[in-house]
């Protein structure tokens, strides 16, 4: 096994964007495709690790720039969230940003085309979520630790299935919009799932963060515990 990372860059609505493709490259067969979609800084050298650990088990992962080519942030920034706000700001173009990701890894020359799925991160998560809600034509989709309001126009049904991992303390995602998204899921005809995990907060996935004070916390409990839920909901997407 070779795991490789390649950028590319790709025109989508808006402009240039910068993804990254992490894929087996001595692979003898065409892969499931999987896209990655980071959480409110963009992609990141976090992100591409965890797309090493999806494309081991047998993926073809595109690392999402959902921004646009050179639209970065860090926590060290003073308004670390702007460009998700821009997106916030607009859930149409987040829409056809994330539909024209999608298109963009089934052309990818490893992926099968017809088995497509994607997961996210905060932001990522909602991405996540949008794309299932836009009716796209993957298999699932797993939200980690997402953000769950829905964008203001309607959905169509959605036929993606759906695993959420959530941090039943999560300060950005209390109980009431919880229960909001199971029942916008269901009235949506979606086949969904979702993992709780108490005493658990915002991002708990990422180890570099720790501000228990404001519910943001990494949890390695958690971490394992929705790392193993993807691997058997993409098992049972994909056999």
């Amino acid at each position: 096994m070779t795991i490789t990372r390649q950028t590319i860059v790709h025109e989508g609505p808006g402009g240039l964007f910068e993804s990254m493709v992490v894929v087996d490259s001595a692979a003898s067969v065409l892969l499931p495709g999987i896209l990655l979609l980071p959480n409110v800084l963009g992609t990141k050298e976090a992100d591409f690790a965890y797309a090493e650990k999806v494309a081991a088990l047998g993926y073809a992962v595109l690392v999402v720039d959902v921004y646009g080519q050179g639209k970065r942030t860090t926590r060290a920034d003073p308004d670390p969230a702007r460009y998700m706000a821009e997106m916030n700001g607009d859930r149409g173009l987040l829409r056809d940003r994330l539909l024209s990701a999608h298109a963009l890894l089934k052309g990818l020359d490893a992926v099968d085309a017809a088995r497509t799925a994607a997961i996210g991160f905060c932001f990522g998560g909602k991405c996540v979520l949008d794309l299932a809600r836009a009716g796209v034509d993957m298999a699932g989709g797993v939200s980690f630790h997402g953000v769950y309001d829905a964008p203001p126009f309607p959905n169509v049904d959605i036929s993606a299935k759906l695993l959420v991992c959530h941090g039943w303390d999560d300060p950005i995602a209390p109980p009431a919009a919880t229960v909001a998204l199971a029942q916008e899921l269901t009235a949506a005809g979606c086949d969904w799932q979702l993992h709780a995990y108490g005493h658990t907060g915002h991002a708990f996935t990422d180890e570099s963060v720790n501000m228990p004070e404001k519910g943001l916390a990494y949890s390695a409990d958690a971490d394992r515990r929705s790392f193993r839920a993807m691997v058997g909901f993409l098992e049972e997407l994909f056999g």
